[in-house]
């Protein structure tokens, strides 16, 4: 290949370099990473798994940390509008010349090794952590665990958030199954924390396989926050009981660890505009047990409310149409346009016969209508990240 100059440029090519675009397995980015990081990384690594709240972890311990003098690198994924928000130091978003540094490095190891897209922008972040000369990275698991890049690293620290039904065709369709992939993250004589409130067996007995140090957090965290609902505050302890274990390399106060919870945020985890007298939360909800969480969130305050919806073929969309239904007066639904979008044709025999649904052209048309619909002061925007990824582009025009 030429030497490739945009950013833009980097990704499309990514995308047309290995044909699977989810191909999970570690013996393509291992060989990278050994080339790149022979010693291993020079920076301690808190490794995130589950099903959700990985984004939302990841932001409260980022937080924490940046009000200290540690430097910290999070890495996470998908990004809604710009690639960039895969690779934060310090709160701060990278540049396009940062992350083409990287990929050049990564290219110059590559050889004949094909790599997915995400593999690259896996590798892409502990080259600019270390570059960046961070003291802490976070990385967040882009699906499962076990066979999931990320986990060529090996975390001094690994958090599982929960686990639920979610990427069955991957995971497996039950979550044992599911457990055990995420428990894939744990090292031996290593510390892993599980937020999960029901754990499924499959995660202590592989942590007694290999002689992880696993913990549970059963408690919620009881300071003040600014992400609302309550798994927020589950999210918060699991942040804490990781800052505690690594509290003998990076010591942290008390008044670092409650001001940096209470100052994390993450966009469309319950985020909240206002514009022509409407409330609108927006939420990448996206599987059952997410739109249960966004459900239990919206019902602490009784409104009528209008949904603009979508999501990807590959969910149970029934199930997580069941859970909130209760929640919402009247539907609006829109197509999206990714591959692994559902069609509105499909999309519409989800629902049952009583609801109230309306077919939209496209996201610019839903949002005009939510806006000038008198009777629902509130509009909640979820289904997928591509759904609110596409709202947003367009509220911000408001």
């Amino acid at each position: 290949m030429g030497r490739l100059k945009t950013l833009s440029e980097w990704l499309v090519w990514q995308e047309g370099l290995h044909t699977q675009e989810i191909d999970l397995g570690l013996e393509r980015i291992q060989s990278i990473y050994q080339k790149l990081f022979p010693n291993g990384v020079p920076f301690q690594v808190i490794t995130v798994a589950g099903t959700n709240g990985k984004g939302s972890t990841v932001a409260f311990i980022d937080s924490i940390y940046q009000q200290s003098d540690f430097k910290v690198g999070a890495f996470t994924s998908p990004h809604l509008i710009k690639y960039n928000e895969r690779f934060s130091v310090d709160g701060k978003m990278m540049s396009d010349e940062r992350i083409c540094q990287a990929f050049d490095a990564i290219e110059a190891c590559r050889s004949t090794t094909s790599l997915t897209y995400f593999e690259f922008s896996t590798l892409a972040a502990l080259v600019i952590f270390a570059v960046e000369k961070v003291d802490i990275a976070i990385l967040e698991v882009g699906l499962g665990g076990r066979l999931d890049s990320v986990n060529a690293v090996k975390p001094n620290v690994s958090l599982i958030t929960n686990i639920a039904i979610d990427h069955t065709d991957y995971l497996g369709d039950t979550r044992e199954a599911i457990g055990f992939e995420k428990a894939g993250i744990m090292r031996k004589h290593t510390p892993c924390i599980c937020g999960d409130q029901d754990p499924p067996a499959s995660i202590q007995k592989q942590a007694d396989n290999i002689g992880a140090l696993l913990s549970f957090i059963n408690k919620p965290y009881q300071g003040s926050i600014t992400l609302k609902g309550e798994h927020q505050q589950y999210n918060a302890a699991l942040a804490v009981a990781t800052v505690n274990q690594l509290q003998s390399l990076f010591p942290i106060s008390q008044n670092q660890l409650s001001v940096g919870l209470e100052k994390a945020n993450i966009s469309a985890r319950f985020q909240i505009k206002h514009i022509n007298h409407k409330t609108i939360v927006l939420d990448v909800a996206h599987n059952e047990a997410a739109t249960k969480a966004l459900a239990d969130t919206l019902k602490a305050e009784k409104l009528p409310t209008l949904a603009i919806f979508s999501a990807l073929k590959d969910k149970n969309i029934e199930r997580m149409i069941a859970v909130i239904e209760s929640c919402i007066d009247e539907w609006l639904i829109v197509p999206l346009s990714v591959n692994r979008a559902i069609s509105i044709q499909s999309l519409v025999e989800k629902f049952s016969p009583s609801s109230k649904i309306i077919t939209c052209e496209n996201m610019a048309s839903a949002i005009h209508q939510a806006l000038n619909t008198q009777q629902c002061p509130r509009i909640v925007i979820f289904g997928s990240f591509h759904t609110v990824a596409d709202a947003m582009k367009i509220l911000d025009k408001y």
